[in-house]
């Protein structure tokens, strides 16, 4: 494509060379260079992409988008100066792959908890009315019945435009996405044209990059703010932060809840380890789901399917089939079918709340409930000993262990959360660092009738630990200590 064409809209500081030229490629890693591409030199959190420019060209780049220009500029090469190269980078990726997102229906869900589901759940419920559709979600990428791994809750604006285009040419009709906190502060999704966005709720989460609470407020927000006057901005208003989403959108406004006024309603009716049975928008239907946040995820996404103008009962019909996500609240059990174990994602304290509330709930009290949860490293060590205080709150016995330490000691991070066990609680709390022996302790602890929930990694198919990732998969662990303990 002429770089001229891809340059559409972008606002432009300066420009040193010619841009009637052909561009093969976008590259974001100028190790992936090849003659006649073009490199953005993004700003990271860690690593600045002009940095990488002289690579860049070494290697055959023609054209560089960055925000300073070097010192020495190489004849022949075209050099962009902009703003800010994220934000031009979004723009140029729509226009080089022909604006994909204006040819299909792109739905983007927000918040800190239930994204993924969320997604998920809208996407085999498009599939299951017979609808060609893409998903672009925290566990994977997915253009009908392919499914592409996803290594980033949302990835790259070129990565995003890309996939978008192949969907539009897969004939896919709608696409399903999350839209994290990160990718709106980092301009990666300035440029797509969303039909819908959804606002699930809001917590403590992702402050050891934004900051503070506002600042991570202000960039769901940032999400809203930028919809157009032709799509509609969904939120749940149980949460105190949903109406704040609707605050300077010129997208059509529609509320959601399960306790408060809203323009969709649902109440939980029975709420049990076999499902939920709800009144939606006037109406019973039983979801093989459980626990009120599920209620949350099915109601947001019901009413995110008439939004899009499908038929109220054909949508109950089919929500009634969908099952969930991978590692979002996933139950599991020993063949014997003696123990209850359960798989979450839940690593913020207020998803770990929401799971045990549910579980507290929903068991009869007579069991004990065994709660196995690590906190990331490298992320926001404030919640650490909120995590710990949650799972001594709920839960009968609680082994402490690690998640992601990443390059943090693990045995560092156990000594912050333990900050947060109670003095009280300290005899039915076990610090175990390695995961694997924990998850296996706490099958060994399990008797007749409990419930183990291993809490903090749900889908992840790996451990990171000191940069490398090790596979490992939080159900396959639990599944192979309830087999070898609880069936020998």
């Amino acid at each position: 494509m002429k770089l001229s064409d891809i340059l559409y809209k972008v606002s432009l500081q300066q420009v040193a060379g010619s841009t009637d030229k052909n561009i093969n490629v976008l590259q974001l890693d100028s190790r992936k260079v090849v003659a006649g591409d073009l490199f953005a030199a993004l700003k990271g959190t860690k690593v600045d992409g002009h940095q990488f420019i002289d690579t860049a060209v070494k290697k055959g780049a023609t054209a560089i988008l960055c925000e300073e220009l070097p010192a020495e500029l190489q004849e022949g090469i075209t050099y962009l100066q902009v703003p800010n190269a994220a934000a031009a980078l979004s723009i140029c990726a729509e226009n080089f792959y022909g604006n994909p997102s204006s040819k299909l229906k792109l739905v983007g869900v927000t918040g800190t908890n239930g994204k993924t589901s969320t997604v998920t759940l809208l996407f085999r419920l498009f599939r299951g009315l017979k609808f060609n559709v893409g998903l672009l979600s925290t566990i994977q990428y997915q253009i009908n019945n392919e499914i592409i791994p996803a290594p980033l809750t949302t990835p790259d604006s070129i990565t995003i435009s890309r996939l978008l285009a192949k969907m539009v040419d897969e004939g896919c009709e709608f696409c399903f996405m999350e839209v994290s906190s990160h990718s709106v502060s980092q301009h990666r999704v300035d440029s797509l044209e969303f039909a819908g966005g959804v606002f699930s709720n809001m917590s403590r989460d992702h402050l050891d990059y934004h900051g503070d609470f506002k600042s991570y407020i202000e960039a769901k927000k940032g999400f809203f703010d930028m919809l157009p006057k032709s799509a509609f901005a969904l939120v749940n208003v149980d949460d105190k932060r949903g109406r704040i989403m609707l605050q300077n959108t010129k997208a059509h406004q529609y509320t959601y809840a399960l306790k408060s006024m809203a323009d969709f309603k649902a109440k939980v009716l029975e709420n049990s380890f076999t499902g939920l049975m709800l009144n939606m928008d006037g109406e019973e239907v039983h979801s093989l789901l459980i626990g009120e946040f599920s209620a949350y995820n099915l109601l947001a996404v019901y009413s995110t399917a008439v939004l899009l103008g499908e038929e109220k009962i054909e949508v109950l019909t089919e929500l009634s089939k969908l099952r969930t996500a991978e590692g979002r609240f996933d139950p599991m059990t020993n063949s014997s079918k003696t123990v209850v174990g359960i798989v979450d994602y839940a690593h913020t304290p207020d998803a770990l709340e929401k799971v045990l509330e549910t579980i507290n709930v929903i068991r009869t009290q007579n069991e004990t409930l065994i709660t196995v949860v690590g906190c990331a490293g490298d992320r926001d060590k404030g919640k650490r000993p909120m995590m710990a205080a949650i799972a001594c709150k709920y839960s009968d016995k609680i082994i402490l262990t690690s998640d992601n330490p990443r390059t943090e000691d693990p045995d560092a991070i156990l000594e912050d959360m333990k900050q947060g066990v109670s003095p009280s609680a300290m005899n039915k709390t076990l610090f175990i660092t390695n995961r694997k022996e924990a998850i296996r302790t706490a099958c060994m602890l399990a008797k007749k009738g409990d419930i183990i929930l291993l809490a903090g990694k749900g889908h992840e198919p790996y451990q990171e630990i000191h940069g490398v990732k090790h596979p490992f998969s939080d159900k396959e662990e639990l599944q192979k200590g309830l087999e070898e303990w609880l069936d020998s």
